[in-house]
């Protein structure tokens, strides 16, 4: 049995066998994209934590559209690049209480493109070492997601140095 009981913008709660309350979300990309030793991120402000934060590039896939086409949209849309997306991993944010699937891509071969952010989006592209981003977020000095440290963590496994 499935209940809605709140249907939103992009997200509708539901009631699943009369007992589990679950976000329903739409599937969505981050894309991991490393250069000269410096991982790519964006740096916004996230209303829901009223919060500054560094994240990969990531975004949610539009009815109808692949992951693929998503994970080259967002990060043309964030940081005005594209290059060659390979698929690395898929995981859930949050499989307690929400289905929010994310398909992990990184993008090599990089090179400027087109791309608008999304209105009301203030974005600034960050490029950092993963290993110093990793250390800031340990200390409590940048605030990012779950999703993005597993980013990182592939990019730190990546760089073979100490960490």
């Amino acid at each position: 049995m499935r209940e809605l009981l709140y249907r939103g913008t992009i997200l509708d709660l539901i009631r699943l066998e009369g007992r589990w309350e679950v976000v329903d979300h739409p599937a969505a990309v981050i894309v991991l994209a490393m250069e000269s030793g410096y991982v790519l991120g964006v740096t916004q402000h996230r209303p829901a934590i009223n919060k500054e934060t560094w994240e990969l590039p990531a975004g949610l896939i539009d009815p109808g559209e692949t992951p693929a086409k998503a994970a080259a949209r967002e990060l043309a849309e964030e940081t005005r690049l594209a290059g060659e997306l390979s698929p690395l991993t898929r995981m859930y944010s949050s499989p307690g209480f929400s289905n929010e699937e994310l398909y992990l891509f990184e993008a090599t071969q990089l090179h400027r493109t087109e791309g608008e952010q999304d209105e009301g989006e203030s974005i600034t592209v960050a490029w950092r070492e993963p290993a110093k981003v990793w250390s800031s977020v340990a200390e409590g000095r940048i605030v990012t997601s779950a999703p993005t440290l597993v980013g990182l963590l592939v990019a730190l496994g990546r760089s073979g140095r100490e960490w």
